[in-house]
């Protein structure tokens, strides 16, 4: 759907006082986004309160009732069931959504884009676009200039994701924890995580299907060859919460349809766009999560030669889950719309 957009254009936060959605806010003032007007939207419960935006109040429209009509862009990250309802009224009213949950995403007619990945499939939007997965992205943004040079034959993925990624309920519930570990005190009973978070690791998010791999697992491997235009390529992953506040890590092994030496992988990952490589393992210098906290890139490190298989890496990727992850992919994908 073609859709010609003022220089200055009118975008809607849908979802505002959420973790992502704050992050929206954040990345906008940051890139200096040529806002001509902005309208924030969030449940009732949040409507009418007044968040500060470059200098200036701006008042918290009740998503339930706000009229769409002027809206250009609209930036959402509320809930899968929330963007169900409004998606279709807002693009009816002639807005482009930019959609950061699950609700779209493998809609045959919705596009998922990761721009340094597949920035051409924004064009074939019919008024909805999908950011994927906050694991998805920064996998999909390692794995692409690896199979542009060599092939992917098989991917295998293990996440190491953190509290943020289930929101300030998860981050909240996590530092509880600590808490109260510390203090060796009870826990109070976990409502986020399938069991406490503190000082554990949880091989488990979101639910089980029936063949025993998790619903986020399935996003993960199900996103990837959608983003990639691989709709055969053969992808395991298995994901796992750690007591981490921010910044999601993978350890990924691919195997390539061609032998790609390790100084090539590096080359190709150093040249491409977001992505950095921090790779000096013997000085201890590898991608950490509270490192990555706050910064735009995805980072790469411990690349490694099978020492068996001269078609197989391994390395690991760490990239800020509410950044590169969520807030800012959605945002370039508008930046991207506006050009």
């Amino acid at each position: 759907m073609s859709k010609s957009f003022p220089q200055t254009p009118t975008v809607a936060v849908v979802g505002a006082t959420g973790a992502v959605g704050r992050e929206m806010l954040a990345i906008l003032q940051e890139r200096d986004f040529p806002l001509g007007k902005l309208r924030l939207m969030a449940s009732s419960r949040s409507a009418g309160a007044r968040v500060n935006f470059g200098g200036r109040e701006v008042e918290i429209e009740d998503l339930a009732q706000a009229d769409f009509a002027g809206v250009d862009i609209v930036l959402s990250s509320a809930g899968g069931a929330v963007s169900k309802a409004f998606a279709p009224r807002a693009v009816q009213a002639g807005a482009v959504v930019i959609d950061n949950t699950s609700a779209f995403r493998m809609d045959p007619q919705v596009p998922l884009v990761v721009p340094e990945v597949n920035p051409e499939a924004i064009a074939t939007h019919q008024g909805i676009i999908a950011n994927p997965n906050c694991s998805t992205i920064q996998l999909a943004c390692v794995l692409w200039p690896l199979h542009q040079a060599a092939g992917l034959e098989r991917v295998v993925v293990s996440t190491y994701q953190s509290a943020s990624g289930a929101g300030q309920k998860g981050v909240d519930e996590l530092l509880c924890g600590v808490r109260a570990y510390i203090d060796g005190e009870q826990e109070a009973k976990p409502a986020t995580f399938a069991h406490p978070l503190a000082f554990e690791a949880l091989p488990q998010i979101d639910v089980f299907m029936d063949d025993g791999f998790t619903r986020e697992e399935e996003k993960m491997m199900r996103e990837t060859r959608k983003i990639m235009g691989l709709d055969e390529l053969e992808i395991a992953a298995t994901c796992v919460r750690v007591p981490v506040v921010r910044g999601h890590g993978e350890s990924v092994t691919v195997d390539l349809k061609g032998a790609l030496p390790v100084a090539q992988a590096r080359a190709l990952w150093e040249q491409a766009p977001g992505i950095e490589v921090y790779d000096e393992p013997a000085q201890a210098k590898y991608p950490l999560a509270r490192s990555s906290a706050g910064t735009d890139p995805c980072w790469v490190g411990r690349l490694r030669q099978d020492r068996d298989r001269l078609q197989t890496l391994h390395f690991w990727v760490v990239a800020d889950n509410l950044r590169k992850g969520a807030a800012l992919n959605a945002v370039q994908i508008a930046e991207a719309l506006l050009t």
